[in-house]
């Protein structure tokens, strides 16, 4: 697994060994505890996947075991310096380099001419309800980890998603002020109307002819 490949579930695996030798389980409860759901999909059965993968490629190694009550044993797995230098060199990488990516509200706001005005109201006015309770949970758990004094260094990512959250609320919200206040028109499809798509544009060729001079 090379530097550039690591995935994001791979870089959280790595960003917590490299604070102490865990075992999956730990791993698992740490990444909830910590709302590293926000930036990766957090499951157990990946988690242990992205584990395997990391110890065959030399990221981690297996320090031990460790048993809790009567639980069975736990392998525990630190982090090795290949590890370390993967993860340091692929943080660099998501943090500095852009990359196109491809959210599906896109494609939505991209089929809204073929939905219609109103089919786009309605569903744009439940995303806002839907932001909404977003954002309010969102602004909850900030408020939290500020008042436990946590660093924000530790959480800059939710800070950045719920910055989005609202960017994205408040952009809806315009979109649909425009939407009823007429600002934004659909093309007229009624019969003998051509779609826009349609239009012919004036070519060069169309064009009267001009002399220099």
């Amino acid at each position: 697994m090379a530097a550039r490949k690591l995935t994001p579930m791979a870089l959280a695996v790595l960003g917590l060994l490299n604070e102490r030798p865990m075992h999956p389980y730990e791993m698992t409860q740490l990444a909830r505890d910590r709302h590293l759901d926000n930036r990766v999909a957090i499951k157990a059965g990946s988690l242990y996947h992205t584990v395997d993968r990391l110890l065959a490629a030399g990221y981690i190694e297996v320090v031990g075991t460790r048993r809790e009550g009567r639980r069975p044993e736990r392998t525990v797995y630190a982090i090795t310096e290949a590890g370390k230098d993967a993860f340091v060199d692929r943080a660099k990488t998501m943090l500095g380099t852009v990359t196109r990516e491809y959210p599906e509200y896109l494609s939505g706001l991209g089929a809204m001419d073929d939905l219609g005005p109103d089919a786009s109201l309605e569903q744009l006015r439940l995303r806002v309800i839907r932001l909404e309770a977003n954002a309010a949970a969102q602004e909850a758990v900030s408020r939290r980890l500020v008042e436990d004094g946590v660093l924000e260094v530790y959480w800059i990512d939710w800070r950045y998603t719920s910055a989005r959250t609202r960017f994205e609320l408040d952009w809806t919200k315009r979109l649909i002020d425009d939407i009823t206040a007429g600002r934004l028109r659909w093309p007229d499809h009624s019969p003998g109307r051509p779609h826009l798509s349609a239009i012919p544009t004036e070519s060069t060729e169309d064009r009267p002819n001009e002399q220099a001079g």
